[in-house]
């Protein structure tokens, strides 16, 4: 990889760390430039302004979602196992603060105040965890390993909700086991009983 390319990457990750722990306006270009090494001007270089950078940041972070999901679909077909899989791919990213906290998520609950660049991104990424999760939820229901009320379309809001709102209890509370206490009953719900 290049320099350029290097460089750009530790500047988005350096935004999405401030994004996390301070939220969009939490975070300055100086205060990257102090953690990257680098001039305030070379950041601009790479992202003219902090609407690019952000909305980057994200659309990177649902192009490696989309990749994600569809690697994970490849090696696990059940349904069942595709959502105990993904909410474990949170537990454990909460345990180990590896990835501490989705930032859409975050960046979601800041919504209203975001240029409509970065909240147009921010809606992208939820369009495509709700698409993807009512395929998966429908594909449950045929094969009969999901039971659930409603559409499948409500369900896997439901899902996304819960799962979002499992992560900010465990971040509310201090506590990452909270969100496997949360989640675990949540996906056994779902799980179609076998006569």
């Amino acid at each position: 990889m290049s320099n350029l390319g290097m460089t750009s990457d530790q500047i988005l990750a350096s935004a999405r760390n401030f994004i996390v722990s301070g939220g969009y306006n939490g975070f300055s270009y100086a205060d990257i430039a102090g953690v990257v090494g680098i001039r305030k001007a070379s950041i601009h270089h790479h992202f003219p302004s902090k609407v690019d950078l952000v909305r980057t940041l994200v659309a990177r972070h649902r192009e490696r979602a989309e990749v994600g999901m569809a690697d994970l679909e490849s090696k696990l077909p059940n349904p069942l196992a595709l959502l105990q899989t993904y909410a474990e791919h949170w537990a454990k990213c909460i345990e180990d603060a590896s990835i501490p906290f989705c930032v859409c998520a975050l960046l979601a609950s800041e919504l209203p105040a975001l240029p409509p660049e970065v909240a147009a991104e921010v809606r992208a990424y939820f369009r495509f965890l709700s698409s993807w999760l009512t395929k998966v939820m429908e594909r449950g229901a045929q094969q009969g390993l999901l039971k659930f009320a409603g559409s499948a379309e409500l369900q896997a809001e439901i899902f996304m909700a819960i799962v979002h709102g499992a992560m900010l209890s465990a971040r509310a509370n201090g506590n990452p086991a909270l969100f496997d206490a949360i989640l675990t009953p949540t996906v056994q719900r779902l799980a179609a009983k076998v006569h």
